[in-house]
């Protein structure tokens, strides 16, 4: 059922010249996607840079006041909606998953960084001041030079780069680098296989570790259990389905490996205090 859900772009949107990644002004997208205000989802990785401009956008149901030289990130699957007020500047950038695969040995080389954690929370920043102009330049460039693929891919892995050392860490990280790494890890397992793995120590076997230090370990870095954690993941997908709005009860709990409708209700209301039902009918104008 998960392909059936739209997804309102392709990464060969129309203005680029490249299939792979296309650079684009914020202005310029937004006349050739007026529409593009109800909820929705890529099948590619999507960043957005705020240079001017007013309003609201909401990631994964995570909603964020939009403020100058503010940049968000967002990896494939991940639902969002903006409501935007005054004129809109700044940068678009779509490219594809395998974008670098060609060209880097590491083939997760993505997850190193970490506004592709995809936790809403590392995904959305705003540019230090002191950054501001070099990550322009840049942005300029890519667009300059969007024809040729190897320049834009270089310079877009330069822009993360400069981007990640611009973020806050906190101090300990290096010194719990091993840690971060193992989470990032179970994240990315979650992704793979929350539909059918419910268990922390169903990922703490794959991970070679014990249920209890999986769960040591979220509760340090996350402030939650690992079954939280999972549990979490399972209703953000629910979420993304009931305001799609094409699908029935019945066919979200079978989408999500439940094995009745009411069990999957039951499930929903618990951890949200709304039934599915309830839901949808609260976020009926979501995005609108």
């Amino acid at each position: 059922m998960v392909g059936r859900v739209p997804i309102i772009e392709q990464c060969t949107v129309s203005s680029g010249v490249n299939g792979d990644v296309t650079v684009e002004r914020l202005s310029d997208y937004l006349v050739r996607n007026k529409n593009l205000v109800f909820p929705h989802r890529h099948n590619f990785y999507h960043f957005l840079l705020f240079t001017a401009g007013a309003g609201q956008h909401t990631i994964d149901f995570e909603a964020f006041e939009i403020e100058k030289w503010q940049i968000y990130f967002m990896s494939p699957g991940q639902i969002h909606t903006w409501s935007f007020e005054g004129e809109m500047q700044g940068y678009v950038v779509n490219f594809d998953k395998d974008l670098f695969k060609t060209l880097l040995i590491n083939p997760d080389y993505l997850s190193l960084f970490s506004f592709f954690s995809g936790l809403v929370k590392d995904e959305v920043f705003v540019v230090d001041v002191d950054k501001r102009e070099v990550v322009g330049n840049v942005l300029e460039k890519m667009l300059e030079y969007q024809g040729d693929k190897g320049i834009v891919s270089a310079s877009l892995l330069y822009l993360f780069h400069l981007l990640e050392s611009d973020k806050v860490r906190d101090s300990t990280f290096e010194a719990n680098r091993y840690n971060h790494t193992l989470l990032r890890n179970f994240l990315q397992l979650i992704e793979l296989n929350y539909r059918e793995l419910r268990l922390p120590k169903d990922y703490a076997a794959l991970l070679y570790i014990t249920p209890n230090h999986l769960n040591a370990l979220c509760r340090e870095l996350l402030g939650m259990s690992a079954g939280e954690v999972i549990r979490d993941r399972v209703i953000l997908e629910a979420k993304r389905l009931l305001v799609i709005r094409n699908f029935s009860i019945a066919e979200i709990a079978y989408e999500l490996n439940f094995n009745d409708n009411s069990y999957f209700t039951k499930f929903f209301k618990k951890i949200e205090g709304l039934t599915p039902e309830e839901f949808r009918k609260k976020n009926y104008n979501y995005g609108k």
